[in-house]
């Protein structure tokens, strides 16, 4: 995958920096965007590449026109986009009787629309690119791909989340309508629905042992996900040996889906 480009959203933390890791592992320049700057940053220094490789840009994914200018700087820094992952993600507690109408428009506005507003925009860009090209030349056409980070929650669904449930919900179609209309441009578009993984998102319940217990009751495999894991199904949709994969929302949940009730309790079950 060497010389491959990747725009990877939310990359500073959690499931978007361990796409970052992993696509640079696998030879991409990737251009890792995220609304925290610091957090970005810090990033950028922890990697430590080479400008060449890596790059990090300010976005607000909900915002078009700073959707527009991450698009500008990607082709300014690399010249090309192949691969998108829209990570960016947003969590606000509350049900249908007490969430917020601003944390509700606030959760769609980036989980959502950011995915559209950041898909349409590379899309774009991806389908000028290929309307260019001289497919009589017999060169081999780039492999252009959409990866959008959905959830289980897209699926099932919990209580008290209900902003995030919808946005993730909407997401999959996103994903399905994208994938039918880009198929005619060789344009792939999936999605990775991960379940329980230890991300910041995670953060407040991996010390408590009860809420910790309910997970593991969920989950066959007996443990929550490293971001690695996910980045690894992201670098496979990515690549050649998914030529003939478009449309489909990957379930990554260690079995969750599957379980019709739930695990007899572990004794001391893996982390």
């Amino acid at each position: 995958m060497a010389g491959r480009v990747a725009i990877i959203t939310g990359g500073a933390r959690g499931i978007g920096f361990a796409c970052v890791q992993r696509f640079l592992d696998d030879g991409y320049r990737v251009m890792l965007a995220d609304r925290d700057e610091y957090a970005g940053q810090e990033a950028i220094n922890t990697l430590d590449m080479p400008e060449s490789r890596l790059a990090f840009l300010h976005c607000d994914v909900a915002d078009r026109l700073s959707v527009h200018n991450l698009v500008a700087e990607t082709l300014s820094a690399f010249n090309q986009i192949d691969v998108l992952i829209n990570n960016a993600g947003i969590v606000a507690r509350g049900g249908a009787l007490d969430v917020s109408e601003a944390d509700f428009d606030r959760v769609l506005a980036v989980n959502l629309r950011g995915a559209f507003l950041v898909s349409r925009a590379v899309a774009r860009h991806m389908v000028e690119t290929l309307d260019k090209a001289d497919d009589r030349s017999g060169l081999r056409l780039p492999n252009y791909n959409i990866i959008n980070i959905s959830s289980i929650n897209a699926k099932v669904a919990i209580a008290d989340n209900l902003a995030y449930n919808v946005s993730k919900g909407g997401m999959n179609q996103l994903t399905r309508s994208m994938a039918l209309e880009l198929a005619p441009k060789a344009i792939r578009v999936n999605a990775i629905g991960p379940g329980s993984v230890r991300t910041d998102m995670l953060a407040s319940v991996v010390d408590d042992e009860d809420a910790m217990g309910k997970i593991y009751s969920r989950t066959p495999l007996g443990r929550i996900a490293q971001p690695s894991e996910i980045a690894s199904v992201a670098a496979f949709l990515a690549g050649d040996d998914a030529s003939y994969v478009t449309g489909e929302i990957i379930y990554v949940d260690g079995g969750r889906l599957a379980l019709n009730y739930v695990m007899p309790p572990r004794t001391g079950a893996g982390s």
